[in-house]
């Protein structure tokens, strides 16, 4: 049986997640215009600060200061719900897009001073930039699991002109 996550109000989390099998999506420039959306949707949605946002191949993290630090659940459930809906949609997938649940940890103070804030000006405008469509890529790692193995896949953004599922 797991821990239950702690929760607190007006603090900082530090909160770290990957994509399932360590695919690296976020090489993609739509998987991250994807997420800005979203993150874009859940500020306006739940109200936060977020900073030190870092996406680095197959793994998120940041800072998270939500306005009702126990809403820290219900944030990130709608963050991996929305954009894994929304990337299945895009591409034609389906199944799972997040790996393990998310960590959590509540900081000590505020995040580090390298943690620079959100520039949410950026956010929006990468946001906004249209998906284009009939675009493919390969993508290739080493298997977490199996090491010495290579995976490819490949992904095709054929869904990009059509408007975006309502949110779940």
């Amino acid at each position: 049986m797991r821990e239950n996550r702690e929760l607190a109000e007006n603090v900082w989390y530090a909160v770290g997640t990957e994509i399932n099998i360590r695919e690296p999506l976020f090489r993609l420039p739509e998987a991250k215009a994807l997420l800005h959306r979203v993150l874009r949707e859940a500020k306006k949605r739940f109200g936060f600060e977020l900073r030190g946002l870092k996406l680095d191949g197959a793994s998120l993290t940041f800072y998270i200061k939500p306005d009702d630090g126990l809403e820290l659940p219900e944030i990130m459930q709608w963050i991996k719900q929305t954009f894994s809906a929304r990337f299945n949609w895009l591409t034609g997938r389906k199944g799972h897009v997040w790996g393990d649940r998310y960590e959590s940890e509540i900081l000590e103070g505020e995040p580090p001073e390298s943690a620079k804030p959100v520039d949410w000006e950026v956010v929006n405008v990468e946001a906004d930039k249209p998906i284009p469509a009939d675009t493919t890529y390969m993508l290739t790692w080493v298997s977490p699991r199996l090491p010495g193995v290579t995976i490819t896949t490949e992904i095709s953004v054929k869904n990009a002109t059509k408007p975006p599922p309502p949110p779940a």
